[in-house]
């Protein structure tokens, strides 16, 4: 296993894809990487010679940030959202959409299982 900004990366995989398990590293940005290494994106991880392995992990570490400062930035970003109490800060504070998505209906992925309302019992008759 080749390991590139501290993910192990599957070596039987083409290198364009085998990339994109790295968070931050979409199938674009791993397209363009390999562009920068001459190495085709068809090229399985295990094929790489030891250079071509440190050219990826170069560029990525002089180009990108990934993993641990991607997701540390992006939960910055959050807090201070929260902190300014900004109409998207509250939506994140409340756990509810953030971008505008209507909430009557739908939004189980952010506000989780719906929970029965109490006291209200249906009437027979």
């Amino acid at each position: 296993m080749a390991r590139i900004a501290g993910v192990n990366i599957p070596t039987q995989k083409p290198v364009s894809i085998a990339l994109t398990y790295i968070f931050g590293i979409g199938r674009k940005k791993a397209m363009d990487i390999c562009r920068m290494c001459d190495i085709p994106p068809e090229r399985r991880v295990q094929e790489l010679t030891d250079q071509e392995a440190i050219g990826i992990r170069e560029i990525i570490d002089a180009h990108h940030i990934v993993e641990g400062d991607l997701r540390r930035e992006t939960a910055m970003n959050i807090k201070r959202l929260m902190d300014l109490g900004c109409y998207r800060g509250v939506r994140h504070r409340k756990g509810l959409p953030v971008n505008g998505q209507r909430t009557h209906t739908n939004a189980r992925t952010r506000k989780g299982p719906a929970r029965a309302i109490a006291g209200k019992k249906k009437v027979l008759g």
